[in-house]
């Protein structure tokens, strides 16, 4: 009986700290982010065939590619991430197989800044493990999506989502030379975070970015020394530490004025991580009454969150409706990865 391998792994909000998880600052600096994983996910079915055929489909492109078994299998293409994935695997734990249909579908596009591409990468590996039980744990699984991601498919990139998606909940994340990453799990009390749910708004701008052209920048600053910019970073991961005292404490009312302070340095960073388009939605927000907000992942489009304290959600809601784009409704989840075994029928 042919089998179908499952797996999920959770996209994340980036709190604070976004970018100095980026080589080389993480390396001569050392890098800290405080990241959340949230309700929406990747998802991946690695089903057994019989047919002498390796087809790779993403649902949420609606495309798919075809190779025989034994035939090479490019890394070109929309489908860059399932493929390479599968090459990667195949490379280091070779298997026998009749045929496979891997299948994939992410609730977020590439480019929207919640890192859905590496999550993505944690979700194929997840399916790979199910269906060879590989013997790998957390740390291995985010770092072996790292490897996969930024030096198997030259991908440019830090390092906070695959560890992300890998663990789940609620992180502060400390990144050193080496690839050296400490994972430190935060127990938010259940009540920090249904108001952080309730205060924060998640919109989509409905413009995506090449987020590579801008960690291309990011890294040559950090190589050509440029302290406008490196200084910009060091604030950024000062705001991760204020981000893990006042989650940790219960100070709440502080975290839209963290949000503000970092998106201030941020934009520091990089030319292109706002822009007129970005910098309008953020004022309208604020007039609106958010206290803070960010911009997601490396910036120039995708998401973008704002603390919105008391009653003032709705009225940022209500002020952010005029712009292209929508409200995306979520959760903090605990959860990591997670893999199983599902049915065909």
């Amino acid at each position: 009986m042919s089998k179908i391998f499952r797996s999920r792994a959770p996209l994340r909000l980036g709190l604070a700290g976004g970018g100095t998880d980026v080589s080389p600052y993480s390396d001569i600096y050392g890098g800290a982010i405080l990241n959340a994983t949230i309700s929406l996910f990747a998802y991946v079915d690695i089903e057994e065939t019989n047919d002498g055929n390796i087809v790779f489909e993403a649902k949420d492109f609606e495309c798919a590619e075809v190779y025989k078994i034994g035939e090479p299998i490019d890394h070109e293409g929309q489908l860059n991430l399932l493929k390479g994935v599968y090459n990667k695997v195949q490379e280091d734990y070779p298997f026998e197989t009749k045929g496979l249909k891997i299948t994939s579908y992410v609730q977020a596009p590439p480019g929207s800044g919640l890192g859905s591409s590496s999550t993505l990468v944690v979700a194929l590996l997840g399916g790979f493990i199910e269906m060879l039980n590989l013997p790998l744990g957390e740390y291995d699984i985010a770092h072996y999506a790292f490897e996969i991601e930024r030096n198997y498919l030259n991908l440019a990139g830090g390092k906070q989502d695959q560890y992300a998606a890998t663990f789940g909940g609620f992180n502060y994340m400390e990144f050193y030379k080496d690839d050296k990453t400490i994972v430190n799990p935060l127990r938010i009390k259940s009540d920090y975070i249904c108001e952080l749910e309730k205060n924060i708004v998640l919109f989509y701008t409905s413009k995506s970015r090449e987020s590579a052209r801008i960690i291309h920048e990011q890294v040559e600053n950090v190589k050509t020394n440029n302290q406008s910019s490196i200084s910009a970073m060091h604030h950024i991961k000062e705001q991760s530490v204020m981000m893990k005292e006042a989650l940790l404490k219960g100070e709440l009312h502080k975290i839209g004025k963290i949000f503000d302070f970092g998106h201030k340095h941020k934009k520091n960073m990089a030319s292109k991580i706002s822009n007129n388009l970005l910098d309008e939605i953020y004022d309208g927000a604020k007039k609106a009454g958010a206290t803070g907000g960010k911009i997601s992942g490396a910036g120039g489009g995708g998401f973008m969150i704002f603390y919105c304290p008391g009653t003032t959600r709705y009225d940022v809601i209500m002020a952010l409706s005029k712009f292209e784009g929508k409200i995306i409704p979520f959760l903090f989840t605990q959860d990591g990865l997670t893999h199983w075994q599902g049915s065909l029928n």
